[in-house]
């Protein structure tokens, strides 16, 4: 299997950008043969940006972010943490080091459990 890379190009007049001019990159190091469970890292330069969540579940390799979930909890979030976004979840990211982070998507069809909110959960730094 071989990783691919992605990066997101912004586009003139990107309505998900409020203000800086972020740039995001990343790497798929996993995707499932049917393409609802995607595994990778993702990072993004100082900025602000508006997104909409898939269930994600992912921990801050390095940098540090605001994320405000809109009707929900704000996470502050840095290397070690672990965090975990509900898909429909409107989210605003302030980051203010460049964030790099491990992630697990998964998309398409849910399996029915009991929802847990959206949070941040700090997880022992290894030193």
């Amino acid at each position: 299997m071989t990783a691919r890379q992605a990066q997101v190009v912004r586009e003139e007049g990107d309505d998900r950008i409020v203000s800086g001019a972020p740039e995001v990159t990343g790497r798929v190091v996993r995707e499932s043969p049917d393409g609802r469970q995607v595994r990778g890292i993702w990072q993004m330069t100082p900025g602000v940006v508006t997104d909409t969540e898939a269930d994600e579940v992912f921990v801050v390799l390095g940098g540090s972010a605001t994320i405000e979930v809109a009707g929900g909890p704000t996470l502050k979030v840095g290397p070690g943490d672990l965090a975990v976004l509900r898909e429909g979840d409107r989210t605003t990211w302030t980051v203010h080091e460049t964030l790099r982070k491990a992630f697990a998507v998964d998309l398409g069809q849910r399996i029915p459990v009991v929802p847990a909110a959206p949070g941040v959960c700090p997880v022992k730094r290894l030193t």
